[in-house]
C-alpha cells in the first residue's frame, strides 16, 4: 500500500457520540481496528493486541489520559504492556497528528488529547477533570495583533462548578 494511501486511513474516521456530565452531546473520533493496524504497519511497529487495544482505548474511550492513566486501564483489562509499549504508542499517535500532548500548569505530567482539532481547557479543581472549551467562548482581545504575529492561542481556564440552587436544597435535607 502507498504512503498517500496509508495516510489516507489515518484521516477516515468512525464518529462516536458520548454525553459530558452537563448532558452536552460531544463527537469523539476512533479508528477501526483495521485502520489502527494499518498505522502500526506503516510506522514499522508489531502489530500486537496489546497495541491495537491501547489505541482504540486512547482515541475512543480516554479523556485527556496522562501515562499512567493508560497504564492502569491496562492493567484493570489484562492487556499486559510494558511502560515503554505505552510511551512508544502514544508517542506514535502524535506523530501521526492523532493525539496532541500538553504539559498544563497544575500537573507534571503530559497529558494526552485525542481532540486534535483547536480548542481550549478546563479545569475542574474539585475533580482535577480537563474539559474542553470551543475556542467560541473566550474572547482573545485584538490588541496583541498590532506587535505581533499570533502563530497560536492556548487557553487554560481553572474554576469550580457553581451549584445551583436546588443542588444546595438537596445537600441541605
Amino acid at each position: 500500500m502507498s504512503a498517500y494511501k496509508e495516510r489516507e486511513l489515518t484521516l477516515r474516521v468512525q464518529i462516536h457520540t458520548m454525553k459530558s456530565r452537563d448532558g452536552e452531546t460531544i463527537m469523539k473520533s476512533c479508528l477501526t481496528v483495521d485502520q489502527i493496524r494499518s498505522i502500526l504497519r506503516s510506522r514499522g511497529l508489531q502489530v500486537t493486541t496489546q497495541r491495537v487495544a491501547l489505541c482504540r482505548f486512547v482515541l475512543c474511550e480516554a479523556d485527556h489520559p496522562t501515562v499512567d492513566t493508560v497504564k492502569t486501564w491496562a492493567e484493570a483489562h489484562s492487556v499486559k504492556v510494558s511502560q515503554a509499549t505505552v510511551y512508544n504508542t502514544l508517542n506514535m499517535l502524535v506523530d501521526e497528528g492523532l493525539l496532541k500532548v500538553f504539559r498544563f500548569p497544575h500537573s507534571d505530567r503530559m497529558v494526552y488529547d485525542n481532540n486534535v482539532h483547536h480548542h481550549h481547557h478546563l479545569l475542574d479543581e474539585e475533580s482535577n477533570q480537563i474539559f474542553d472549551l470551543d475556542p467560541s467562548q473566550i474572547h482573545i482581545p485584538e490588541a496583541l495583533s498590532s506587535e505581533w504575529d499570533i502563530s497560536g492561542v492556548e487557553v487554560f481556564v481553572r474554576g469550580r462548578k457553581r451549584s445551583s440552587k436546588m443542588d444546595n436544597v438537596r445537600q441541605n435535607i
